[in-house]
């Protein structure tokens, strides 16, 4: 038995001879391998170490960045814009005297459409056919008409009442309010369209102006 052979080792595992294997170094070209990969493992470690250094540095900015928005995001409106959402003050039907004009050759319908608006609440005045200045010439449903001072109260009050209907100014000095009645004209908008249609008039319009911080700067 050789020395080479393991106690209670025999038969084909058993080592004989004095040869025994011998430890090479490796050749020049494993060396080259070798020196190749580790430089590319070098070369990563150094480039994900200057990633990491970037954003340690830059890290701040883009935090500052973060918390400006969500601060101008969640900061409340300043108080014009508060101001700006209450509901608008119109006019209640019972407060618009509305004159009633028939510009079409359809007998009696001043007086039926006169009939139904004072069914709303609305408070009647004159009922009669149209004068020469709008008599055969209102080509729509009608024409909602009174003083510049009413183009911003009474006129788009009494407008929900007519769908389609067109809205005038003139010089007059009293607060009544005319509807002309034109070709087009039908009949005036159902009465619950025309609540709708009202309630409307006093919710606010959407704000297209940014909202602004509580410390005067825009968002």
């Amino acid at each position: 038995m050789s020395m080479l052979t393991p106690p209670g080792m025999g038969g084909k595992y058993r080592i004989t001879g004095d040869k025994y294997p011998r430890m090479r170094r490796p050749s020049g070209r494993r060396r080259i391998v070798l020196g190749a990969v580790a430089s590319l493992a070098v070369a990563g470690l150094l480039g994900w170490g200057s990633l990491q250094l970037i954003d340690v540095f830059s890290g701040d900015d883009k935090a500052s960045a973060a918390g400006g928005a969500k601060d101008c995001a969640t900061r409340p409106a300043s108080a014009d814009a508060a101001r700006e959402t209450k509901p608008k003050a119109f006019p209640q039907p019972r407060q618009i005297t509305v004159n009633v004009f028939n510009a079409t050759q359809r007998d009696g319908l001043a007086k039926e459409t006169a009939a139904e608006l004072k069914k709303r609440g609305f408070d009647i005045g004159d009922v009669d056919n149209a004068t020469k200045a709008f008599d055969k010439k209102v080509e729509g449903p009608g024409i909602v008409l009174g003083a510049k001072s009413a183009a911003d109260t009474a006129l788009p009050v009494l407008a929900t009442q007519l769908k389609g209907a067109a809205r005038q100014t003139d010089a007059r000095k009293g607060g009544e309010v005319d509807l002309i009645l034109g070709s087009k004209f039908k009949d005036l908008a159902k009465k619950a369209d025309a609540d709708k249609a009202l309630a409307a008039l006093a919710r606010p319009a959407p704000t297209s102006a940014k909202a602004e911080r509580s410390d005067g700067k825009n968002c």
